[in-house]
């Protein structure tokens, strides 16, 4: 071990007879060190969460939507069959499932709400989306044409008090023209299945008819809306969709879910750049306190700084020594910091349900928030990261407190002792 880094050591440890400023000195160490600590597990719980929020929101908006979407430019494709086709030549895209979106509104025991009324084929549906994991009573396949059937989001369905096998007026906005008025188009449709993907947004505003009973009540006769794609790597959607002009006519337009979403993830990820920029100023803070701990202890050691000086130690090994005693207070408190991060962001599952039981609250409403669930995905790279530049920091708070003791000069130290 070099005399440097045995010094430092010595310097950094405190004795348990240490009195006056000493103490003092070893006082503001431990202060730092819990600083930096707390500052490094609240960037990676934070950034955990952040992570979580992603990857939930990313899960639950592709469980009901999907990687790539082509419609027209009209609302409407007339041969969705041959744009299926031509669209799965294409080596990423692996499903294909045609669609009938429109606007509606169910009517149950004199309640009323607007809905998203979706066309899909049971069986296509399923390779493109995830509504069969998702369904809580019933299934898709249940959705039979001719027979009028519909699926309901949960919160949809509490919100009407509708339950199983239920029948539901649906109304549609096209209307018949008579020479009295325009009457609006009802029909009659039995509750065969209710899903809940955990977003409220689809969950209360979503329902789910067989295709051919949605363009038998829109009039599309053998039109859809849209064909929705699934790729074999969601992330490869945008590059994709780019691609797919090449498949297609000039006049269907093609989007992928990080466009139809963008705001959702846009503002996830810059929460998370923010957040992560507003707490390593607590680390940068604690880490700079670490100036002042190395400032007193240079004023405290300007004897023993002055001896080591006469004994041949040069400025650089002067400087070395308080530069390792600052860095073991930024290692020791870094160590902490992510012993404690990584420990709570990988149990939070557990950590947030408790804290919400004892005090009787809940951090996410579910009819506030897209997600009500305190999600946390750890990554090592922000793990590494942060630590990274905590400690980066840490070793520039030593630098000028360690230059000043390299520049004392021994004499002036050494003439009053």
């Amino acid at each position: 071990m070099s005399y440097e880094f045995l010094v430092g050591l010595r310097y950094t440890r405190s004795k348990r007879r240490a009195q006056g400023r000493n103490r003092f000195i070893s006082f503001i160490s431990l202060v730092s060190m819990l600083g930096i600590a707390l500052g490094v597990a609240a960037l990676i719980v934070v950034l955990s969460v952040m992570n979580g929020f992603q990857r939930e929101l990313r899960t639950r908006i592709l469980g009901v939507a999907s990687h790539v979407q082509v419609s027209g430019f009209d609302g409407e494709l007339s041969n969705w069959q041959r744009v299926a086709d031509d669209a799965g030549k294409h080596p990423r895209v692996r499903f294909a499932a045609p669609f009938v979106q429109a606007q509606g509104m169910l009517s149950f025991d004199q309640t009323v709400r607007g809905t998203l009324i979706r066309g899909v084929l049971p069986d296509a549906e399923d390779k493109v989306a995830d509504f069969a994991q998702h369904m809580r009573a019933g299934r898709l396949d249940d959705l039979r044409p001719g027979e009028f059937g519909i699926v309901l989001g949960a919160d949809l369905a509490r919100a009407m008090r509708v339950s199983m096998n239920d029948k539901v007026t649906l109304i549609a906005p096209q209307g018949l023209v008579t020479p009295a008025a325009i009457l609006p188009r009802l029909k009659q449709f039995r509750v065969v299945g209710i899903f809940e993907v955990g977003m409220y947004e689809y969950d209360s505003s979503l329902a789910l008819v067989h295709l051919q009973d949605a363009q038998t009540l829109y009039r599309m006769e053998d039109r859809v809306s849209g064909v929705r794609l699934k790729l074999d790597d969601l992330f490869e959607a945008p590059r994709v969709a780019r691609e797919l002009m090449k498949y297609l006519d000039a006049d269907t337009l093609v989007s992928d879910w990080t466009r139809s979403h963008a705001n959702f993830f846009r503002a996830v990820q810059i929460e998370k750049n923010v957040m992560f920029i507003i707490l390593l100023l607590i680390v940068a803070v604690a880490a700079f306190n670490i100036v002042s701990t190395l400032v007193m202890a240079v004023q405290d050691k300007q004897a023993d700084i002055a001896i080591l000086r006469t004994l041949g130690a040069s400025p650089g090994s002067i400087m070395g020594i308080f530069v390792i005693q600052g860095a073991l207070i930024g290692f020791i408190g870094l160590g902490l910091g992510v012993l404690g991060g990584v420990s709570l962001a990988l149990n939070i599952d557990v950590v947030v349900p408790a804290i919400e039981r004892a005090f009787g609250i809940q951090f996410l409403a579910k009819d506030v928030y897209y997600i009500s669930d305190l999600p946390s995905e750890l990554l090592w790279s922000d793990v590494f990261a942060i630590t990274g530049v905590s400690f980066v920091l840490t070793l520039v708070a030593t630098l000028y407190p360690s230059w000043r003791a390299s520049r004392l000069n021994p004499a002036e130290a050494l003439r009053y002792e």
